[in-house]
């Protein structure tokens, strides 16, 4: 029992830090109506701006009181930079376009001290005490209490400010009707900048006070998020007592499970407690919420009325995809080896940005769980060659299979949950499965991955390591470069088809309005549940492509923060458009675009990723429809006059349905 009391005030100081973090998520959803991923990250830059400046990483090192002072500023500067370049433009867009705009700034959050400071974690200077207390015989360090006590504090002043005050109220109006609250002369500009200043305060704060309760890296505070919505999910993204008091449980309950891992009764993995259990559990927790709190979250009376990007019908399929093939068809043979492989990741990069075109851009679903579903299909091709034997074809069609199995399940949640309530649910379910299920030894790859055997068909090895070599004798084999050059190129011709038939059209009414939609006679619970299969479906091919390219599966190349870099370069690209799943793939992760610039002009990854977090913001705000949709209106604005221009026949541009 005094072991159980332990861990439980141990968990005061991790319960702190989500309920933080979940306040934070309270107040910008208040003031400006976005679900701020780069919450956390908000957390992680004050908590590196305080140890450079602490430790002379930056500068000759501070005292604390000169240190702390630089850090408040800090944060404050990189709360009104987000909100005026990131937010603000963003007022009027959708709320798939204000999610992924907060995606943005976590890129370029996590990139930027990436380049700056490296991978390695660093060694957070303390502020509050590091002495120890006794309760009831139990020691405890009294920093977990201090920590509680300030962030239980900062509770009860924002939740008596909110309730009692004008700027509290103004603020209520102004979530609530925006209209009525610019009718009544507030001013939504000036309380969303307040808000997301007291959000990035709070934030911030927490990454410099939290310093022996979490480690200082680019992963681990911008990944708290999680936790911190499933808090913000319960409170209704509106209170702030609950939210706080819900960050603490989880905490406690993270808590509980550590002492609970040293118990020989803990399920194992290979001797070592069963990992991705926190994880698991906050995923429980949002799906908890999400089904007994409502469907929805609560709403704000827009100003304008939201619209997502167009969808143009596809045309002209048959020649650009032919000389797409002939040319990628030779260049796998001309390339030298590195822009081979740079150019094979490319094509399942269009495969994988081809699952989201499908589900966020023709069904408006937001779905962050797609590349956990390629993962799955890539661990399941790997345990199916090494401890059944079941080798190619048999094994990526079980390996798709599974995802679509997945997916369903996916979808089901969509039937009660849409929009950013979706997004916050499959994030969930993509640290979860990631935590839970890949890094397990036993169904997943441990620590070091698991190995994937080349791909056979009649004996003709069809894999990266065929005896077939390019011009310069390199591997990956160009017979591999082909098998995907042929997957991509049909998946590509399947999508736009699927646009162009009646079930496009379907998915497109779904889309724009759902009681509409139903009221016309469209299934949309049957739409949906095919939709999430057909785009679980691409996404487990792309994760068999990606299991057979590099000879084994690890949970780090699924990792959340990787789905979420995939959607802002989707969304970039273009996220209804077949030719923007094109362009995503070639700016994606180790594709031939990043390969160029880090070759040629000594640009590494990171700074591509910063590169992508800028343009992701950039287009949202002047194209919203994505590079590729932004050229397709240039394209069409140049197109000269035709017969199908005559008089009395339907112009092109009067076929993009919306």
């Amino acid at each position: 029992m005094q072991q159980l009391l332990l861990f439980v005030l141990l968990g005061l100081g991790s319960g702190a830090l989500i309920a933080g973090i979940a306040l934070a998520v309270v107040l910008t959803y208040r003031g400006s109506g976005i679900i701020n991923l780069a919450t956390g990250s908000i957390a992680m830059l004050s908590g590196y701006c305080y140890w450079a400046l602490k430790t002379g990483a930056v500068g000759s090192g501070m005292s604390t009181t000169p240190a702390l002072v630089l850090t408040f500023v800090y944060t404050l500067l990189i709360g009104a930079a987000m909100e005026l370049i990131a937010f603000r433009p963003l007022r009027n867009a959708s709320p798939l376009a204000k999610l992924v705009s907060s995606l943005g700034v976590l890129l370029i959050a996590q990139a930027s001290m990436l380049l700056a400071f490296g991978t390695t974690q660093k060694p957070q200077p303390p502020i509050l005490p590091s002495g120890v207390v006794t309760v009831f015989g139990t020691t405890v360090p009294v920093d977990r209490f201090i920590l509680a006590g300030i962030v239980v504090a900062v509770t009860i002043l924002l939740a008596a400010v909110y309730r009692w005050s004008r700027f509290g109220l103004a603020t209520r109006a102004a979530s609530e009707n925006e209209v009525f609250a610019l009718l009544a002369g507030l001013s939504a500009n000036r309380l969303s900048m307040v808000n997301t200043l007291l959000a990035s305060v709070v934030a911030g704060s927490i990454g410099v006070l939290a310093a022996s309760i979490t480690q200082l890296d680019s992963i681990s505070l911008p990944l708290q998020v999680v936790p911190a919505l499933a808090a913000a999910l319960l409170a209704r993204l509106t209170s702030f007592a609950i939210a706080a008091a819900a960050g603490f449980g989880i905490g406690i309950i993270n808590s509980l499970l550590d002492y609970f891992s040293n118990q020989s009764w803990y399920p194992t993995d290979n001797g070592v407690p069963l990992p991705g259990v926190k994880e698991l559990i906050a995923f429980l927790i949002i799906i908890t919420a999400m089904f007994l709190r409502g469907a929805s979250l609560p709403g704000r009376g827009e100003l304008i009325e939201q619209r997502l990007p167009f969808v143009p019908r596809p045309e002209r399929l048959a020649a650009p995809a032919v000389t797409a093939s002939i040319v990628c068809a030779a260049a796998f043979v001309v390339l030298p080896f590195d822009f081979r492989q740079a150019l094979i990741n490319t094509l399942i990069g269009i495969v994988m940005a081809l699952s989201l075109v499908v589900i966020t851009g023709f069904v408006g679903q937001i779905s962050v769980v797609q590349l956990s579903l390629a993962g799955v299909s890539g661990f399941t091709v790997s345990h199916l060659a090494v401890d059944a034997g079941i080798g190619f074809p048999l094994a990526p069609l079980a390996g798709a299979g599974l995802a679509v199995l997945l997916g369903v399940l996916t979808a089901v949640s969509a039937l009660r949950v849409r929009g950013v309530a979706l997004a916050v649910v499959t994030l969930g379910a993509a640290v979860a499965i990631v935590n839970f299920g890949f890094i397990n030894s036993t169904w997943g790859g441990g620590d070091t991955g698991s190995p994937v055997p080349e791909p056979h068909l009649f004996g003709l090895d069809l894999g990266p390591r065929s005896a077939f070599h390019g011009l310069d004798g390199g591997l990956p084999s160009p017979v591999f470069g082909w098998v995907v050059l042929a997957v991509t190129v049909a998946l590509c011709l399947f999508v736009a088809s699927l646009r162009r038939g009646d079930f496009g059209q379907r998915m497109l009414a779904v889309r724009s309005n759902e009681r509409a939609a139903s009221a016309a006679a469209v299934d949309v619970r049957t739409v949906k549940l095919v939709a999430f299969s057909i785009s679980a479906g691409i996404a487990g091919i792309a994760g068999a492509l990606y299991a057979y390219n590099f000879g084994s599966v690890s949970a780090e190349r699924f990792g959340a923060l990787t789905a979420l870099a995939l959607i802002a370069f989707a969304y970039a690209g273009g996220i209804t458009l077949v030719s923007g799943a094109v362009f995503a793939g070639l700016i994606s992760t180790e594709a031939i675009v990043p390969h160029a610039m880090d070759k040629w002009l000594g640009i590494n990854g990171n700074w591509f990723l910063l590169f992508g977090g800028v343009i992701l913001i950039f287009t949202l705000i002047q194209h919203p429809e994505g590079v590729a949709g932004a050229f397709y209106k240039w394209l069409h604005r140049r197109r000269r006059p035709t017969r199908a221009d005559a008089p009395g026949r339907v112009r092109p541009e009067a076929q993009v349905e919306r």
